[in-house]
Formats: structure tokens, C-alpha cells, sequence
């Protein structure tokens, strides 16, 4: 029990520094849009879409190979 409580501490505490690390603004720019969001954020938006993507793609083929 006492390895979880250990681990979980030095994870937060890594993530902790993560976010401290990556807190600064940064500019996206797409044709003539301009946004600016912290780099943490940004890091986060992306990673869930991701996990949404594969998911999706994985009830895809998931559908696709039932037979009928």
C-alpha cells in the first residue's frame, strides 16, 4: 500500500512541474486566425481529441468487421 501512496505522489508532484513548465501563452495561427491559449491547455485539447479520434476510429473498424 505504501508503493500506491508513493507513486501517486511522485506523479502528481511530476505533473505539477509539468504544468508550471508549460504554462506560458502561445499563439496559434490558421490562415488569418490568430488565437492564443497556454501551451498546458493546448497540450490537453490535443490529447483528448486524440483519445476521441481513436476511439472513433476504433468503432469504426470494430462495425466494419461484424459479419452480417
Amino acid at each position: 500500500m505504501k508503493y500506491k501512496l508513493t507513486a501517486i505522489i511522485v506523479l502528481i508532484f511530476m505533473a505539477v512541474i509539468f504544468i508550471v513548465q508549460n504554462a506560458a501563452v502561445v499563439d496559434i495561427r490558421f490562415y488569418f486566425w490568430t488565437i492564443s491559449i497556454s501551451r498546458i491547455l493546448l497540450m490537453f485539447i490535443l490529447l483528448v481529441v486524440g483519445i476521441v479520434i481513436g476511439f472513433l476510429f476504433n468503432s469504426y473498424l470494430k462495425h466494419i468487421k461484424k459479419p452480417v
